[in-house]
Order: C-alpha cells, then structure tokens, then sequence
C-alpha cells in the first residue's frame, strides 16, 4: 500500500463523513463538498493502485 492509497481512501471517508453532515444539517453545499471529497479520493486511491501495478511489473 502507497501514499496515494492511504491517502485516498481517507478522502474518500472524510467525504462520506461531510456528505452525512450535510444531509443532517440540512446543507446541500456540504453535501456537494463531500460528494466531491469522496470522488477525489477515490481517484487518489486509483491512481495510487496503478503505481503499485507499475512498480510490482518492474520486480
């Protein structure tokens, strides 16, 4: 597992965590900002995948 994993995945739930904010306070602007979180992160995660597939091709 690399940076950009860890990384992700923790976007990625901090996301989950500010879009459920959102929906209990009623803000459709936090909602959006955790959306957005989550997607990041979960790209992070893919980018950080594909590092590993390189350097595990390379060993």
């Amino acid at each position: 597992m690399n940076k950009d994993q860890v990384n992700g995945a923790l976007k990625d739930i901090g996301g989950k965590i500010q879009e459920e904010t959102g929906k209990l306070v009623g803000s459709k602007e936090q909602q959006a900002k955790g959306l957005a979180n989550q997607v990041e992160g979960k790209t992070q995660e893919k980018v950080g995948d594909a590092k590993e597939v390189i350097k595990d091709s390379l060993n």
